[in-house]
């Protein structure tokens, strides 16, 4: 034997050793769960090399809050956009309605959001607020806690279906000419929706009057009223006679709700007496009864923008969610919030 061939065999075997063994240990391991460290938990996670990184799909989905001013504790809650969608609709509309008008409730408290949120007016606006719970100037919002004490057993079953509704339209706003509508809706109406010009004095294209003959069937199409004569001469500052049919209609919206009235030569727009009097509607009729006036309505709310009994009507007749903004919205586009929300967010 060559005496140099042990040493040739050596050398062989060094080389073999270094090439083949860490090959056979990255086959032995490629298949086996790979164990990362989630540096902002400081928590272990398991992942199987077949699914996607966990904690790229979370940078990818960044989370967008809403500053919520909470009118009774006078605090500010900061809420997810999404959730704070789902208080909206859980306060807003009956959990009972139709799965598509939840929907479309959905769609208009979102763009009600998106649109407040790119205002740059903070009047009745505490500072560094997004938007509040107050009706008469935003949204109903209450939070999941809320939720729970008042619907109590049934709590589950409902936030699943209200979840189920805002999934469903998750990202999605209601636009006009590329921008956010003001996405007005109101319980129920009179049979008709209102032009915006006839109930506000500002004509918005989109929020012309419709037909909404599904109203009638609302538990809240007609409402009464009682004032004492004193307290009523007192609102709307005016002496009644003793006349039993009180004042005169002089004119009517194409929504057939009173544009103009009259009592003893004073004269009134329709919004004016129902804010004045805290009607139901501006469809209303007024009679004295000795020491009492009644007042009867039909509909309830301001009748702009999107019935919401209205909405569930159509949602019983089969209509989807799209159907019911586009008949009630008129000339809209269902758009991504996705471009307005470094607009939203460059003021804050």
């Amino acid at each position: 034997m060559n005496k140099f061939q042990p040493l040739m065999w050596i050398v062989l075997s060094t080389i073999i050793i270094t090439l083949v063994v860490p090959s056979i240990l990255v086959l032995a391991f490629s298949n086996s769960p790979k164990k990362y460290i989630d540096a902002s938990t400081s928590q272990d996670f398991v992942e199987s090399t077949n699914s996607k990184d966990q904690t790229d799909k979370k940078s990818a989905e960044p989370s967008i809050e809403v500053s919520v001013y909470r009118t009774l504790t006078k605090e500010v809650e900061q809420i997810p956009l999404e959730e704070y969608v789902v208080g909206v609709v859980a306060s807003e509309m009956p959990v009972s309605f139709e799965l598509e008008a939840l929907k479309a409730q959905s769609l208009a408290a979102r763009t009600f959001l998106v649109r407040q949120m790119l205002s740059n007016s903070t009047i009745n606006l505490p500072e560094g607020t997004d938007i509040t719970d107050n009706t008469q100037f935003h949204q109903v919002f209450k939070n999941k806690k809320e939720l729970a004490s008042e619907w109590g057993k049934n709590y589950q079953s409902n936030i699943s279906k209200v979840q189920k509704a805002v999934d469903a339209t998750k990202g999605q706003i209601i636009t006009y000419d590329e921008k956010p509508i003001d996405a007005s809706f109101f319980s129920t109406s009179n049979g008709y929706t209102e032009n915006s010009e006839d109930y506000w004095g500002n004509k918005t294209p989109y929020l012309k009057s419709v037909e909404s003959p599904w109203d009638l069937q609302s538990p809240k199409f007609q409402n009464e009223t009682t004032i004492q004569v004193p307290k009523f001469e007192e609102l709307l500052g005016i002496k009644l006679d003793s006349d039993v049919n009180i004042g005169s209609v002089l004119s009517k919206s194409e929504g057939n709700r009173i544009k103009s009235f009259e009592i003893n030569d004073k004269k009134y727009s329709g919004k004016t007496i129902r804010d004045k009097l805290k009607l139901h509607s501006s469809d209303f009729t007024i009679k004295r009864e000795g020491s009492e006036v009644i007042i009867h309505t039909k509909g309830n709310g301001h009748g702009v923008g999107m019935s919401q009994y209205g909405a569930n009507g159509l949602a019983q007749e089969g209509k989807n969610y799209k159907d019911i903004v586009h008949y009630y919205y008129q000339g809209i586009t269902i758009s991504s919030v996705e471009p307005f929300i470094n607009k939203m967010y460059v003021k804050k």
